[in-house]
């Protein structure tokens, strides 16, 4: 049977009809109160939705909600985000009746031609996957409510020449709290995510030790997301907070590694070790280990004789 293709959601107003409430106060901007769709008698046949808005919700009162391989109780507020042509996939059990909080919706012409839209795709959290949502401590969700009731009451007033401006200044603050509060979220929630870093030093490690190199190349950010089941760019950000470094370059990292172990300890030509490292062309091999080590792979092998 195939699977049913996402109902789209192309604007605010169509939310709204959907939803059962009043015309929205602003097409381009609006927040939704979560307690309004308790009673929301949703059509069953919609499992999943499209959004061609950015979207920011926090929600409270999900029970035992998944967070990476771990399950949490908890009772804080829960921040998720998504981008224009990502999918919202439904409550399995519907929607809570103890679900608090709010939703955020943004159509892209709301930021057209400002300072924030081309600071939009600098935002990382807006391409994590939802078990990898931002948990805000009461501190925290005091501060973001209190962003959020401004930006509301200001599409509620008279609007003038400067509501928008206004209301661009806010969503910006917001973003940038977000980014602050998911790098506190990386350094506090240490057990889990080096367990993380654990299992990316093993894989790759492992990888370039077997024969996955000759089989499947080079290792992609893709792959070993895949395989840790998180998205490439929770993963890179995690990875960056906790080493500096991304997981490309990581991967460049454990490369040169075994590339300097290959050309300290064989004869085998450069030609060689390129190709065993999973390069088509030595060429390739030899331009990023100079990039990396300032030196080619016939002077780091020189300085050993």
């Amino acid at each position: 049977m195939a699977t049913p293709k996402p109902y789209r959601i192309e604007s605010i107003s169509q939310i709204h009809r959907m939803m059962g409430l009043p015309n929205p106060h602003h097409p381009l901007i609006g927040i939704i109160d979560l307690k309004d769709l308790r009673d929301l008698d949703t059509d069953p046949g919609i499992h999943a939705v499209l959004f061609d808005l950015y979207v920011v919700s926090l929600k409270r009162g999900c029970d035992k909600l998944m967070y990476g391989q771990q399950k949490y109780d908890f009772d804080e507020g829960l921040m998720a985000f998504l981008a224009p042509g990502q999918i919202l996939r439904g409550e399995e059990n519907g929607v809570p009746h103890q679900l608090e909080g709010w939703m955020l919706f943004i159509h892209p012409d709301f930021l057209w031609n400002t300072a924030l839209s081309r600071k939009m795709k600098q935002y990382d959290f807006f391409g994590y996957s939802t078990h990898e949502a931002l948990f805000l401590s009461d501190k925290e969700e005091t501060i973001i409510n209190g962003i959020i009731d401004t930006i509301r009451q200001e599409y509620q007033a008279n609007m003038d020449k400067f509501s928008q401006d206004v209301m661009i200044a806010h969503l910006d603050v917001l973003f940038t709290y977000a980014q602050r509060f998911y790098e506190r979220q990386f350094i506090t929630r240490k057990i889990t995510n080096s367990k993380l870093l654990e299992r990316v030093d093993d894989m790759l490690t492992n990888y370039f030790r077997g024969d996955d190199l000759l089989e499947k190349g080079l290792p992609t950010v893709q792959q070993i997301a895949e395989t840790l089941h998180v998205s490439t760019k929770y993963l890179s950000s995690l990875l960056k907070q906790l080493t500096g470094q991304t997981t490309q370059q990581l991967i460049h990292e454990k490369l040169i590694e075994r590339a300097k172990e290959r050309l300290s300890t064989t004869e085998l030509s450069v030609s060689e070790i390129a190709y065993e490292l999973g390069f088509e062309h030595s060429q390739s091999f030899s331009k990023l280990f100079k990039a990396k080590t300032n030196q080619s792979p016939l002077s780091f092998r020189a300085s050993f004789n």
